[in-house]
């Protein structure tokens, strides 16, 4: 990847919702993840929460909580990251190589 691409800023929006379950959690999550706008997503529908990140230049965060809006999302978090961040807090052993730095 570019550096370009590395520094691009993106939103990423935790969740809690108050009407959803595995099936419709599973049918909302493809349909975002369809969507190229969307760098990344996870919902569960055990727990009622998850999480999406977008570019929020190209996707509004009102459209992402419309698609949303039928498991009745309640935003618990918001915070920017780099795509270098997500790349990093993607890899399995992340967590083991801050404590190596350590």
């Amino acid at each position: 990847m570019t550096e370009t691409v590395l520094k691009k800023a993106l939103l990423r929006i935790d969740l809690k919702f108050g009407n959803i379950n595995p099936q419709t959690a599973q049918i909302k999550q493809y349909e975002l993840e369809k969507d190229m706008r969307v760098w990344r997503i996870f919902l569960n529908g055990y727990a009622k929460n998850g999480f999406v990140v977008f570019d929020e230049e190209v996707l509004s965060k009102d459209e992402v909580l419309d698609t949303l809006k039928d498991l009745a999302p309640e935003i618990k978090s918001m915070r920017r990251l780099t795509v270098a961040d997500l790349v990093e807090e993607s890899m399995s052993w992340n967590g083991i190589l801050g404590k190596m730095k350590s």
